[in-house]
């Protein structure tokens, strides 16, 4: 083996390797004295030999020069056409492209963040958006730089948001599909999604912020040291879920969001995120995971302290006539957002609508028929209101009703069909015949006791 020399091929199952590092110390020192363009024309020969010859080490100690000396020189042009020309040169190796991009990083990032540095004038904000890019594209599609080019697209973001652009910045991060990187941490992870879903929301894409928020698993945000994390998607969720006008999602939102230990050490942030539980449970429609949730909820000792939400649970979950307006009333309307009058014109409705269904289910439970106008009394509702209303249960299947108009007659209870007469008959009979068997046996055993 000659000298200088190691790993020599053998039967082409190893590269050669040559040692240059005498010349790549004394090439690196003479580029000190050179101009920039001899410098940098010296070194890209040294590259080139530190590169055929697999010298690694020496390799990546002359690309960093070569950023170093382009960096030094105050001219962004120049470090940007050398990174790229440095990082797609022919077969060049992995470990030279990850020291580039590890060098110039800090020149745009803060440490160890997708933060970008901060910039004083236009021409620094041009030559930073211009740097970033180029580094985002010499790391895309490359599985050994995802940690480096996903900070990089939050970082390009953040730029374009500075700048007024948010759809700009949504489009970059939705380019990146970080649930399939497998060198983040979770953490990483849940972050890189909640800020694709804020930047989603905040250009009023909703479907596919619902789309997005899809990507985080909820067991991994539940784990200890992830609270706020949580807390921020389930946030963000809710935006999603209002304008969905889903009210039974927003309670659990809310419910999730109450749950989380660091919520429960501050009063304001548990008495809040309990109240809007409970008033978007009440303004859900009726379901066994409603009631369920309900029953759950109202067994909570926190729900005393804030008793006009409490009381609201229970007129709910008993079995009675509600009297609409609610006592409660003002408080309840004082929780539902203010800032969309839209949107809290509609939760008000939906809570008349809600009452007023389940009187309608209070009153199928203690009546079979009954007159239309005697109903609408009990409920305080006029009679055409009434008929719509229980026209519109019927036809979501949560009661069973039929109205005869001519005789202003609702029936609760449905009409049995020979087969279920029948059938209910052969049970009597059959209940009726033991009990007679059980009768004579019991007389023959005290006469036979006698």
């Amino acid at each position: 083996m000659a000298e200088g020399r190691s790993g020599t091929a053998a039967g082409g199952q190893l590269e050669e390797r040559v040692d240059l590092t005498k010349e790549t110390d004394a090439k690196l020192a003479q580029s000190q004295s050179l101009p920039l363009k001899e410098a940098l024309a010296l070194l890209g020969g040294l590259e080139k030999q530190c590169r055929i010859g697999n010298d690694l080490p020496n390799l990546v100690r002359v690309c960093e020069a070569s950023m170093q000396l382009a960096k030094d020189s105050g001219d962004d042009a120049v470090v940007v056409q050398t990174l790229e020309h440095l990082a797609s040169r022919r077969s060049q190796k992995t470990k030279a492209i990850t020291a580039l991009v590890a060098k110039c990083l800090p020149w745009v990032l803060t440490e160890k963040s997708h933060v970008p540095l901060a910039v004083t004038s236009d021409e620094q904000k041009e030559s930073r958006l211009k740097l970033v890019v180029a580094l985002r594209d010499i790391t895309d599609g490359k599985l050994f730089l995802e940690a480096e080019r996903a900070r990089l697209t939050r970082a390009l973001a953040t730029i374009k948001e500075e700048d007024g652009d948010v759809a700009g910045a949504a489009e970059v991060l939705q380019d990146v599909h970080v649930e399939t990187y497998g060198s983040l941490s979770k953490r990483e992870k849940v972050e890189f999604i909640l800020e694709q879903m804020r930047l989603t929301l905040a250009k009023q894409d909703f479907i596919r912020a619902s789309i997005v928020s899809g990507k985080i698993n909820r067991k991994n945000i539940s784990e200890e040291g992830m609270e706020a994390l949580k807390t921020k998607f389930f946030h963000l969720l809710t935006k999603v879920h209002r304008h969905e006008k889903d009210s039974f999602d927003l309670a659990k939102d809310y419910q999730s969001i109450y749950s989380t230990p660091t919520i429960m050490e501050d009063d304001a942030q548990w008495k809040e995120a309990l109240q809007y539980t409970v008033l978007f449970l009440a303004l859900s429609p009726y379901s066994n995971e409603q009631q369920d949730m309900m029953n759950r909820i109202f067994l909570d000792k926190n729900l005393e302290k804030i008793p006009a939400f409490r009381a609201t649970l229970e007129l709910l979950l008993k079995k009675e006539i509600i009297n609409y307006p609610l006592a409660q009333q003002a408080e309840l309307e004082g929780a539902i957002d203010a800032n969309d009058a839209e949107l809290a014109s509609h939760w008000k409705t939906t809570l008349h609508t809600r009452i007023v269904q389940h009187n309608v289910r209070v009153a199928s439970i203690y009546y079979k028929r009954i007159h239309g106008k005697r109903l609408a009394s009990l409920l305080g509702l006029e009679p055409a209101v009434l008929e719509q209303e229980i026209s519109n249960m019927v036809s979501e299947g949560s009661v069973y009703a039929k109205i005869d108009r001519p005789s202003d007659v609702v029936r609760f209870s449905a009409g049995k069909t020979p087969e279920a007469v029948l059938s209910d008959w052969a049970s009597d009979i059959s209940s009726l015949l033991h009990l007679v068997d059980s009768t004579t046996h019991l007389i023959h055993k005290e006469n036979m006791t006698k």
